[in-house]
């Protein structure tokens, strides 16, 4: 067996969260000389460093000192740490390899790859091909940016086995290769603070593709144009999906019927009445992951099976509790105006919306013009309430609004407006990052105060 290229060289990993622990992990038992830096310091990492307790790694730990780069081979990038921090730039000065474990798994994967990004839609997208790959009876793997980094598994994957990856623009970035099935969802407006412009950030999504082969396999959101922007640079045979109009090579929604076409055979996979997803932006995520499962080779049975008993994907549109005639729904994933309004049109009732979180450099017009005209009353917090109040009143017909400064607080608030039949909804729109350490923690939050709510409603 050859010797693993990491072998006998200097690795610095910077970040000790989940990812930069699985590859200093894989990185030390293929003996690599590794060292983990993240800008916390000991005392706020004293879990994580226990989990590598039992390896010969270096920590570095409050700081990235300009002497982590002495000696260094091999610099791999968690996914907070952009391309512009100085101890990146000061490596690639140096012409220091920069890598994350995502890149590092693709290099080993002993399977094709399938990889699937989006600005909106991915991690649903990668859970329900996973499900469809599961109901095939094939040993199928979900990871990249969800659940544990599959470098971990390397050495429990077969060659026969499907592996589903679902990808962000912050590792894509580092990519030099494509998986053998690439799908881009969509491509609007998202991460703009950490990308700089919208070229930056479709380039570093388009990585997806752009290292393609012949043999491979593309596939594009129809109905979005950013995603089709992206068709040129696919060198293999492109397959896209619609709802709104037939495709040539794909799949798409007629008469109330999910279709698959390809190599000039069309034919009826399932209803659309089988999805139990709400919201039409989760009629594309299926029509997706069929797209991605016929690709792979997965049958119309094994698709109509996964679908059918897929359940929602935490944070997303997630139904946490029913108090007093209404519905609460965590939809803490959305992180940009586009995936709150996605959120907004999977609902025909009156809605309570808790809008904020951060702002990152995002466009809110249509955002407020929709949310006037569609939304009972919203509750904002956070640091971003201050302006999307300032937008909001500027509306030719401002809904009610109530500004506060946190999420417990929007929940109370929210909690004394709704009426029986009213959906109060978390789709903030912002990011976590001005309260919480991601849109997960902040999730489990909101699902703690509404079960806090449900649970004094039990006891009075």
């Amino acid at each position: 067996m050859m010797a693993d290229p990491l072998r006998g060289k200097r690795l610095v990993i910077l970040g000790l969260a989940r990812q930069g622990r699985a590859l200093a992990r894989f990185a030390a038992g293929v003996g690599a000389e590794v060292v983990v830096s993240d800008l916390r310091p000991p005392e706020a990492l004293a879990e994580e460093m226990a989990a590598l307790a039992d390896l010969n790694v270096e920590f570095v730990l409050g700081e990235h000192p300009p002497s982590l780069l002495e000696g260094t081979d091999v610099l791999a990038l968690s996914g907070g740490v952009p391309l512009t921090a100085p101890i990146v730039v000061a490596a690639q000065e140096r012409n220091i390899t920069l890598t994350n474990d995502s890149l590092e798994f693709a290099r080993r994967a002993p399977a094709p790859l399938v990889g699937i990004t989006g600005s909106a839609g991915k991690t649903t997208t990668t859970a329900l091909a996973g499900a469809i790959g599961r109901a095939s009876g094939r040993r199928t793997w979900v990871g990249g940016n969800i659940g544990n980094p599959l470098i971990e598994k390397l050495g429990e994957i077969a060659a026969e086995d499907l592996i589903i990856l679902e990808l962000s623009s912050f590792q894509l970035e580092l990519w030099d290769r494509s998986p053998a099935i690439a799908a881009i969802l969509n491509i609007t407006p998202n991460h703009l603070d950490r990308h700089g412009t919208m070229a930056a950030y479709s380039a570093a999504k388009a990585s997806i593709v752009h290292h393609q082969r012949a043999d491979d396999v593309a596939i594009l959101g129809a109905d979005d144009p950013g995603a089709m922007a992206l068709a040129e640079l696919a060198p293999g045979r492109l397959r896209t999906y619609s709802a709104r109009q037939p495709v040539d090579d794909g799949a798409y929604v007629a008469a109330g019927q999910i279709w698959l076409a390809g190599d000039g055979v069309r034919k009826p996979v399932l209803s659309v009445d089988q999805i139990p997803l709400r919201g039409p932006h989760n009629v594309l995520n299926v029509l997706a992951a069929v797209t991605v499962a016929d690709s792979a080779g997965i049958g119309p049975a094994a698709i109509q099976d996964g679908v059918a008993q897929f359940e929602s994907v935490a944070h997303r549109l997630e139904p946490v509790a029913t108090i007093d005639g209404v519905q609460y729904v965590n939809d803490s994933i959305a992180t940009a105006p586009e995936r709150a309004l996605a959120a907004l049109a999977a609902f025909d009732e009156p809605l309570v919306l808790l809008a904020g979180g951060r702002d990152k450099n995002m466009v809110w017009d249509e955002w407020a013009e929709q949310v006037s005209r569609r939304v009972r009353h919203v509750v904002l917090f956070g640091s971003l309430g201050p302006l999307l109040e300032k937008l909001l009143e500027a509306q030719p017909s401002p809904p009610p609004h109530t500004r506060v400064e946190a999420l417990a607080e929007a929940v109370d608030a929210a909690h004394t407006i709704a009426q029986p039949g009213d959906i109060v909804l978390l789709s903030p729109g912002g990011t976590s990052y001005d309260a919480y350490r991601d849109f997960e923690e902040r999730g489990e939050q909101f699902r703690r105060l509404v079960r806090a709510l449900a649970t004094e409603k039990e006891q009075v």
